[in-house]
């Protein structure tokens, strides 16, 4: 069973959960424990993100809603922190699944932050990028979920490939140190 972890972030009012939900699911056959975080919610400070936050994630939904401005500086102001948070970790993975949502689509008369401002930052950092209504529309919203769940999922896949590659070929080299290069038998 895979443990996937996902971060949602954003300012209050963006129209996010509130702090931990667990939940197990099956996707494409695989058993998955689902655990989302909402660490913005408990902090109460500009600075949400937080060392342990953005290392515990395998993946981020970072949220502004559409209709205030202040939110969506918010939501640069945070993947500008993912990003620095995993090139400082010892991780060193920038390629973390992350995307970039703008809520309250149905707000759409009282629109501060255009489509493309959203999109435009999306292709900055390159993540993906959608609005949505979270109060009309829950498919959409599960859609976007499982979307990055497997986005995550491959990216886990990636990793491990490139852990169990690398450490294959350390294998071999030690035991070359070891016991010598293999001779040819004559």
């Amino acid at each position: 069973m895979n443990d996937i972890k996902l971060a949602m972030l954003g300012s209050e009012g963006a129209g996010k959960t509130d702090s931990l939900y667990h939940k197990r699911l099956s996707i494409d056959g695989r058993q998955i424990n689902l655990e989302i975080f909402d660490p913005c919610s408990q902090s109460g400070g500009s600075r949400c993100i937080l060392e342990d936050p953005v290392n515990w994630a395998d993946g981020f939904v970072v949220v502004y809603n559409i209709s205030d401005r202040m939110s969506f500086l918010h939501a640069r102001s945070i993947m500008r922190q993912i990003k620095e948070a995993r090139e400082e970790s010892c991780k060193g993975l920038v390629d973390v699944p992350v995307f970039l949502v703008g809520n309250k689509q149905d707000l759409c008369n009282a629109r501060q932050v255009t489509e493309e401002e959203g999109r435009f930052m999306a292709q900055e950092d390159r993540c993906h990028f959608q609005e949505v209504s979270a109060a009309e529309d829950h498919l959409e919203i599960s859609n976007l979920f499982m979307k990055l769940i497997r986005h995550v999922m491959e990216n886990l896949k990636q990793r491990a490939d490139r852990r169990r590659y690398s450490g294959s070929k350390s294998m071999a080299k030690l035991i070359n140190n070891v016991f010598g290069k293999r001779r040819k038998s004559v």
